[in-house]
């Protein structure tokens, strides 16, 4: 077992997202487009042989129980029956309540890595299946590429977006609960079944953006400050806001004029993710 500095953990961002349905379990049936991109945390993870699985350092406001990492790590060491343990430290980036699947892009790049580690030696579809019971963008995340996806985005069709995309994310401060914006009456759950190509075609839409728009006042602040410099759009169930351009001198233009009250990020979309090539370190072909 050899020790890494650091992991990372990349941003997502759903390009659209239609709700198509509701399964009698509660949980939505969605599509969804998936965009990784480089905003990133970044994980140290030691190897502990006593088994004892701790996160000195993490989120504000997150208990050690309640983090996904340590879920994760636990959830893995159940399945595996691993009897080594891990201590990790999450550096944040990645706002927490944004929509950029930051706490799901963190438990993945730990059942990534202690799959490595630990040598517990499980592939990329057993990882995913841990993964989906911590939630359900986790498997995109193991994955390491951008996907179309549908189900309640488990159901994942890797596809190639462009790495010359470069959008400007905005955060404005103010954390969306997911399970809030699903439950609320007013969102619709019977959009037409599209497909890929039709998303190509018309760009889609997020129909969890007008929810967010009324019971959030400050994301649709953001959204309407984005949209007077190019078309705007909620990521997920929110907050973060985000615009795509061609070029990184027109995102870092316009990232440079966001008010101070809110946080801005240029971020590079990306087809592969970056722990992929962590990976590629470690000798394994990439799934």
């Amino acid at each position: 077992m050899r020790n890494v500095p650091f992991w990372p953990a990349p941003a997502k961002l759903n390009l659209m997202l239609h709700v198509v349905g509701r399964r009698a379990d509660g949980y939505h049936e969605l599509q969804t487009v998936f965009q990784l991109i480089d905003l990133c945390d970044r994980l140290e993870i030691r190897v502990r042989e006593e088994g004892v699985i701790s996160r000195p350092d993490g989120p504000p406001g997150v208990a050690e129980d309640a983090d996904l990492t340590v879920r994760a790590a636990r959830a893995l060491q159940q399945v595996t029956g691993c009897r080594a343990g891990a201590e990790i430290r999450i550096h944040k980036r990645i706002p927490m309540g944004g929509g950029l699947g930051g706490g799901s892009s963190d438990a993945a790049t730990v059942l990534v890595a202690l799959n490595q580690m630990w040598e517990t030696g499980l592939d990329s579809g057993q990882i995913a299946a841990i993964g989906a019971k911590l939630g359900a963008d986790v498997p995109v995340f193991v994955a390491g590429r951008s996907a179309w996806a549908e189900g309640i985005g488990e159901k994942l069709a890797p596809v190639k977006l462009g790495a010359e995309s470069w959008y400007v994310v905005l955060f404005p401060a103010v954390a969306v609960p997911t399970a809030a914006v699903f439950q609320a009456p007013e969102l619709t759950r019977n959009s037409p079944p599209t497909t890929m190509r039709g998303f190509l075609e018309t760009g889609g839409r997020n129909d969890c953006e007008p929810v967010v728009r009324a019971r959030f006042p400050a994301v649709a602040e953001a959204l309407d400050w984005l949209g007077r410099h190019a078309p705007a759009r909620l990521t997920g169930t929110g907050s973060c806001v985000f615009a795509k351009f061609s070029r990184a001198a027109d995102a870092e233009r316009v990232a440079a004029r966001v008010p101070d009250t809110w946080r801005a990020w240029v971020a590079r979309g990306l087809d592969e993710s970056p722990l992929l090539e962590e990976l590629g370190r470690w000798g394994v072909a990439k799934w």
